[in-house]
């Protein structure tokens, strides 16, 4: 008899085995869609964030060659073609990326600077000499300022309801321009 109830524990742990093993492969069944979403937006999210990041250097890469020399920071092809150069060697489209660039200046007196403005050049704004020596004579410093404006375009690998499938990214730099 002890046999016969052996036998008869041993049928009981295989049931339970294939009802176990049953239940984790629904569990698995069930799940996999989800951890699947989950995974396509990590992989979204971080192909959102390596764009912006590409475009902020672009504009990076722009006010650095704008901030080299007064002659460059007016040199608006030169910006262009420097953010250019940044955003294709890093692997991307050329057509994604617009650039615009801006100069400004103003004196700069303990930090603070004071009178600024987007006329700097003598052709736009022809008292722009005085206004600088005024400034020197009042202990400040004449600063130039070069600000570089990156706009890029993330386009998702899929579309998701809800969320558009191409998002305009943002990046401004800006940078003293050396004098």
């Amino acid at each position: 008899m002890r046999r016969k109830h052996s036998n008869s524990k041993s049928q009981f742990v295989q049931c339970s085995s294939a009802s176990q093993s049953g239940q984790t492969l629904l569990e698995v069944a069930l799940l996999t869609p989800l951890l699947l979403l989950l995974l396509l937006g990590v992989i979204e999210m971080g192909r959102y964030a390596y764009i912006g990041i590409l475009v902020g250097n672009a504009a990076h890469a722009g006010a650095m060659y704008g901030s080299e020399n007064v002659d460059n920071s007016g040199n608006a092809p030169g910006i262009q073609t420097a953010a250019d150069n940044d955003f294709v060697n890093n692997g991307q489209s050329l057509s994604n990326l617009t650039v615009s660039s801006t100069t400004s200046c103003g004196c700069d007196n303990g930090g603070t600077i004071s009178g600024l403005t987007n006329a700097c050049s003598t052709k736009v704004n022809p008292t722009i000499a005085d206004t600088a020596a005024a400034c020197s004579t009042g202990g400040g410093h004449w600063v130039i300022m070069c600000n570089v404006e990156a706009s890029g375009t993330f386009s998702s690998l899929f579309s998701y309801p809800g969320i558009p499938s191409s998002i305009k990214i943002d990046r401004t730099a800006t940078m003293r321009v050396a004098q």
